[in-house]
């Protein structure tokens, strides 16, 4: 039996789930979300509690098991909270800044990189190095986060560039380190 799977999902106060066959939409205090679950897993709503059983155990059914109920534990907890990436920009002369629903990105290019804000997310500008992205979806707040840190990685040897703020960046020591003569 899946560990992820079996476990219930308790529904906060706040939150309003409706199940319609194999839609699920989920309403709360930051928004709205809905998924359509593949048709073999069936979900069950009993007071508070979500829970996620399979038919049988076919390898297909296996995984799915355990994704449909985090897809779901997902959607009650972005709706409840919310989820939020933070990203740290690093450099001398990198910085961003926020124009009415555009990010202006100025990280060492010959022009200006802009990111309109998408639906919902919202993006936040604390200080010129600090970009913070947050939203009830987990995906997409996720990959547009992924989508800003891909403008500018962060490379090793001086560690510029846009990286996560609780991001490791292994640093390298360049050709004066290396020894010899």
């Amino acid at each position: 039996m899946s560990r992820i799977g079996k476990m219930p999902i308790a529904i906060p106060a706040g939150v309003e789930v409706t199940l319609n066959g194999s839609d699920i939409t989920v309403k709360g205090p930051k928004g709205t979300l809905s998924r359509t679950v593949h048709s073999n897993m069936a979900v069950n709503m009993e007071g508070n509690v979500i829970t996620v059983t399979r038919p049988n155990d076919e390898k297909e059914n296996r995984a799915l098991h355990g994704l449909t109920r985090s897809l779901i534990a997902n959607m009650v907890e972005g709706v409840s909270n919310g989820y939020k990436k933070e990203l740290e920009i690093n450099g001398i002369g990198y910085r961003a800044e926020k124009q009415g629903k555009d990010l202006v990105l100025t990280i060492g290019y010959s022009h200006k990189v802009v990111m309109t804000e998408i639906d919902g997310i919202t993006i936040e500008v604390p200080s010129p190095n600090k970009v913070v992205i947050s939203g009830p979806d987990k995906q997409k707040v996720g990959q547009f986060a992924a989508n800003i840190r891909e403008k500018r990685p962060p490379e090793p040897y001086k560690g510029k560039g846009i990286k996560y703020v609780d991001e490791y960046i292994r640093r390298k020591e360049g050709k004066a380190g290396k020894g010899g003569k």
